[in-house]
């Protein structure tokens, strides 16, 4: 098997997970990323065999397998600030607790280490999902904002995230975290900072999603060439953008479908992204993981999407690197490198 093909069940959650296993074993999928929400994985019982046994074999029933796992909802809320209640509406109540902000915080970091440990018992390396940031809020400088201040935002990144990524580093799991706006790292430089604040740990990597940098106008190329050694997962989701003069970047407050804003996300294969020129660049760094199809377009059908999209990474993930150089044949000798 090359790269596998996997369906991010994040929003698939309001349906049963056996449902969702149906599904994506009908359509031809490889495995799920399965989302540590709704019914579909319950991370406060990765120590409860039959539990674990059993979400196993609904996946085999179905042929599936499982390489990653999601815990996007609870890492939000490791370092977010404030804490509110965009946060209640999507965490669990043994997280949210009492809702006092700081106990929500050591509540969520509980709950990611049991969801690497879930992990491990499900055979699953990765788990992808998002760190929250204190300084996100700070995204518009103004009143201004002193360095000092991002320091300690990325400060705190680290102080709370370190312990949690010893206990991935223990059960042999990795984290990835998705670069996106409002985390720790939502671009190219906000990466690199990232990275450096978590001192290059190995168990700290990256999960790629390229929707997050069309809008943004950054090249997914150049990053996936720049921080190889650390994209971990990869999403295959999409984006477009509508910059008209009076459509800005910033969304503007606007749902997800309306024509005014000035981009949305669309189901693979109807957007912005340079797939082709990516999907070489990851063959270019030996990226063998699995490309995870996130469904999300609020103007397409997800039963439509979902096969839909699956054909399109087929095709993307047929394209090989060469045995040898193409201009090889020109050589007197058999022994010619392969360009550069």
């Amino acid at each position: 098997m090359g790269r596998p093909i996997t369906l991010f069940t994040g929003q698939w959650a309001d349906l049963p997970f056996e449902e969702v296993c149906r599904l994506a074993g009908e359509w031809g999928y490889d495995g799920l990323e399965i989302a540590c929400w709704g019914d579909h994985l319950d991370p406060s019982r990765w120590d409860d065999d039959a539990y674990v046994t059993g979400r196993l074999e609904l996946l085999e029933e179905q042929g599936l397998k499982v390489w990653a796992i999601a815990g996007h909802l609870t890492g939000q809320a490791v370092c977010d600030d404030p804490i509110d209640q965009r946060h209640r509406d999507i965490l669990p109540d043994r997280v949210w607790g009492d809702g006092e902000p700081e106990g929500v915080r050591e509540r969520a970091a509980a709950e990611i280490q049991d969801t690497a440990r879930l992990a491990a018992r499900l055979g699953a390396g990765t788990v992808t999902g998002f760190t929250g940031s204190a300084i996100w809020k700070y995204v518009a400088m103004f009143p201004p904002v002193t360095e000092d201040m991002i320091a300690a935002g990325y400060q705190d990144f680290a102080d709370r995230w370190n312990p949690i990524i010893d206990v991935f580093e223990e059960v042999g799991v990795r984290f990835a975290l998705e670069v996106h706006p409002s985390e720790i790292a939502y671009d190219y430089w906000t990466a690199r900072r990232t990275l450096e604040a978590i001192g290059h740990r190995p168990g700290f990597g990256i999960n790629f999603d390229p929707s997050h940098f069309m809008w943004q106008q950054l090249d997914p190329v150049a990053f996936v060439l720049d921080f190889a050694d650390h994209i971990f997962h990869v999403h295959v989701k999409e984006s477009v953008t509508a910059l008209d003069g009076r459509n800005g970047v910033l969304g503007s407050h606007l749902p997800w479908d309306s024509p005014r804003r000035g981009w949305t996300f669309v189901s693979t294969g109807h957007g912005q992204v340079p797939w082709e020129r990516m999907f070489r660049a990851l063959n270019a760094i030996g990226y063998r993981g699995p490309t995870s199809v996130e469904w999300e377009d609020a103007g397409m059908e997800r039963r439509q999407g979902a096969p839909e999209a699956l054909e399109f990474v087929r095709r993307l993930n047929a394209v090989r690197p060469p045995d040898a150089a193409f201009d090889a044949a020109f050589s007197r000798t058999a022994s010619a490198s392969p360009s550069p």
